[in-house]
């Protein structure tokens, strides 16, 4: 064999182990990913919706594990994308990170964006569609009635949507070139409806980003305990133990002479019970925890918002001032050849936080907020098609985040 076939051919082997290397690497992620999500849904899965005599249930139940692995995903991925060109600035010429590539970050990206559109478009639909059907009438009742009512009716909504897309096309762009590209799906279809996608996950983000920094102040209060300055809890205490009592002494004589509603003195039993005992929990907290964690807690979440209230004025003053500051796009920025922030590393690592911080406040925002706190799941008490939403409004949001980043200025475009 000549010298440059064999050069040829050792090329050849070595992007295919590079090829099979990246595989393992994005199925090891996901399968992480996916278990983490399993375990999360069923915490808060309702166990009468998936009852033995209940069609597939795990089928439904793995679509929607597979949807918010997917946003979960969406999530991690750019701060692990700033993280990985941090690691190949720091050591460019370690053996053990050469996996860590441009090509890798850039096969995960494309993931994500397969997999969202695939949630999005067929996964979440056919399976609250599948929640919700019965079968034909006059079919036979089974789970291949109820499989061929679901494929039905998601075929004739795909169909009126691409139609309804195609229509608003043709108007838009009354040319050859636009409507040579109505026919192409995977190159304008998919494409265009996740940027629709995204544009609604960001306009979201933007209407519960700043109703949840307020409210992250409010719920990081009731999940610390706060010092005795600011909070009796031996007041609280002693309270919640008389009523408790009171209401067992109520219920003990509504089955002796009294006609009352046992069962709901019960509920409120229970709850008040629940309550005292969260509070003795409270009450056992160290002084470490009391005087100094709370106080700790508060000026981190006013130095988070802080800053990231001055880098979304900076943005937006550079934006007005200066014109080349205007996003032209989506670039792809080289791995590992200069950092994403001008602090470098500390840089990069505050917009790792920021990043994760703006996500956290989004959630809290848009689960507090009056439109959707009815979709807020509660543990071993979620119907299936309430984890559907959850599953669906989180992908929305996951996926529009790279977005609002880049619009508010956390980071100066797509690694990869």
């Amino acid at each position: 064999m000549a010298p440059a076939d064999q050069d040829a051919l050792a090329v050849r082997e070595q992007v295919f182990h590079e090829r099979v290397r990246e595989c393992i690497i994005c199925a090891l992620l996901f399968a992480s990913l996916y278990i983490l999500c399993h375990f999360i849904i069923t915490h808060f899965k309702k166990h009468t919706d998936f009852t033995a005599a209940d069609a597939c249930p795990s089928c439904r139940l793995g679509l929607c594990t597979f949807t918010l692995a997917v946003a979960l995903g969406a999530v991690l991925l750019l701060p692990f994308s700033i993280i990985s060109n941090e690691v190949l600035l720091s050591f460019p010429q370690n053996y053990y990170i050469q996996w860590l590539n441009g090509s890798l970050i850039h096969g995960l990206w494309n993931l994500v964006f397969l997999f969202s559109n695939l949630s999005l478009i067929f996964l979440m639909p056919f399976a609250y569609f599948f929640t919700e059907s019965e079968g034909f009438a006059g079919s036979k009742k089974g789970i291949m009635a109820r499989v061929y009512e679901t494929s039905v009716v998601l075929l004739l909504l795909t169909l009126l949507v691409l139609g309804m897309v195609w229509v608003a096309s043709a108007i838009v762009g009354n040319n050859a070139a636009s409507r040579q590209s109505l026919y192409d799906l995977w190159e304008y279809y998919l494409p265009y409806l996740y940027s629709c996608i995204s544009l609604f996950g960001v306009l979201l983000l933007l209407l519960c980003t700043p109703f949840g920094l307020s409210t992250m102040f409010t719920v990081t209060g009731k999940l610390l305990v706060k010092p005795r300055l600011l909070e009796d809890l031996d007041e609280q205490l002693s309270c919640t133990r008389l009523e408790e009592a009171a209401v067992s002494r109520r219920i003990s004589s509504a089955s002796c002479w009294l006609n009352l509603n046992v069962e709901l003195l019960q509920e409120q039993f229970f709850t008040i019970r629940s309550k005292r005992r969260k509070l003795e929990l409270r009450h056992q907290a160290s002084p470490w925890q009391r005087n100094l964690g709370y106080p700790l807690a508060m000026l981190g979440l006013l130095a988070l918002t802080g800053i990231s209230v001055l880098i979304v004025c900076f943005h937006v003053l550079e934006l007005l001032l200066d014109d080349a500051a205007m996003p032209r796009g989506i670039q792809d920025a080289s791995l590992g050849q200069v950092s994403f922030s001008i602090f470098g590393s500390f840089g990069a690592a505050l917009q790792v936080v920021l990043i994760f911080y703006l996500m956290v406040s989004s959630v809290v925002g848009f689960y507090s907020s009056p439109l959707f706190t009815r979709l807020l799941p509660e543990r071993q008490d979620t119907p299936l098609t309430k984890i559907i939403g959850n599953c669906v409004s989180l992908l929305v949001l996951s996926s529009a985040l790279p977005v609002f980043s880049r619009t508010l200025g956390e980071l100066p475009g797509r690694p990869g």
